[in-house]
């Protein structure tokens, strides 16, 4: 699999379906998706961000590099308590990919101990990779594996990955994530909805790789899962730069890591923003600042909810692209999440 990261960091565990898959703009993707085709049947397609956007990712890369690298030691260092020297870090692509590299540089610098790091592919509604659970169990005691994720949204993954594991029951099926607001990882660096810069972005911040893909006719019984390679955006490559942005401040220790939990359970408050706004299929709710970020990416967005419209520490990159994509912006008495991105029923239109 072709990508910007460094073969040290992690070994993907995917198929290049690069040529092989004709990416559909997010219209046409979303028009299927709702009439019943799998999102893991199709690629998107991305494209470069704007100039006014790319500033916000910048702006939020400083503001919350310190804060990302003391989730990253305090996730890492449960991991380290409960696994010892024997870790196998197994990120589930894409957004888990860039945590888990952050994971296993920290501890490997930290600690003086070499971890192995595997991404591989979970997608909602087909389970995980299990040719790629097959290929590190070659080489890997099943104990030693702790998956990782970016952030908790509604635990769709969550709940795709422990009911995956029920075939490897010696695998503990229990994410660590950076941040969880859904409450609903096994670790967690913290349960703050903290912007991770790494949501603000597609491929460019992730190896130029794109989400993951599965379609029988292309993914052969003994294939890995796909993704695709998007060489045209080499030059405009911001992966390293996320990545040793916050390894930079990994020795910091001056800001808090939030350990507060609402009153509010996070998934009765998905329902409840589902029955408010008269949405029948709680797959279009989205919660959380990644999830909203994603909403306004790659799906056809109806509004995005925030706890406010001043927020633009947290936020600042969730306006520009609502901005951009003339999305409206409307405040909601959000408590576990900060955003909430809703999306378009193109039934109703």
């Amino acid at each position: 699999m072709r990508t910007s990261y460094r073969s040290e960091d992690v070994e993907i565990l995917l198929k290049d379906i690069t040529g092989l898959v004709q990416p559909l703009e997010n219209q046409e993707r979303e028009k299927l998706i709702q009439q019943g085709v799998h999102y893991s049947e199709m690629l998107p397609c991305e494209h470069a961000p704007s100039e006014a956007y790319l500033k916000t990712f910048y702006d939020a890369l400083e503001r919350y590099a310190p804060l990302t690298a003391k989730a990253v030691g305090s996730l890492a260092e449960k991991i380290f308590q409960e696994k010892g020297e024997n870790i196998v870090l197994v990120s589930l692509a894409r957004a888990g990919t860039p945590i888990g590299i952050l994971l296993k540089r920290y501890l490997e610098k930290r600690h003086k101990i070499k971890i192995s790091h595997y991404t591989i592919s979970i997608i909602r509604g087909k389970g995980i990779d299990q040719n790629a659970i097959r290929y590190i169990l070659k080489s890997h005691s099943p104990e030693s594996i702790q998956f990782v994720d970016g952030w908790t949204g509604k635990g769709a993954i969550q709940r795709t990955l422990t009911e995956a594991m029920q075939e490897w029951p010696e695998i503990d099926p229990l994410l660590a994530v950076l941040s969880d607001p859904a409450h609903i990882a096994g670790k967690s660096g913290t349960y703050e909805d903290f912007l991770i810069a790494s949501s603000c972005l597609n491929s460019t911040v992730s190896g130029l790789i794109s989400r993951t893909f599965y379609r029988k006719d292309i993914i052969k019984a003994f294939d890995f899962h796909g993704a695709m390679y998007y060489q045209e955006f080499e030059n405009i490559d911001l992966t390293e730069k996320f990545l040793s942005e916050i390894e930079n401040y990994f020795d910091l220790t001056l800001i808090p890591v939030s350990e507060s939990r609402p009153e509010i359970d996070a998934i009765e408050e998905t329902r409840q923003i589902a029955r408010h706004f008269g949405i029948s299929d709680i797959n279009f709710v989205k919660p959380s600042i990644g999830e909203a970020t994603r909403v306004l990416l790659r799906r056809i967005p109806w509004k995005i909810l925030v706890h406010s419209l001043d927020d633009t520490d947290h936020l600042g990159h969730i306006y520009q692209l609502a901005e951009e994509k003339h999305v409206p912006v409307e405040v909601y008495p959000l408590q576990c999440y900060k955003a909430c991105g809703l999306i378009q029923n193109l039934a109703d239109n």
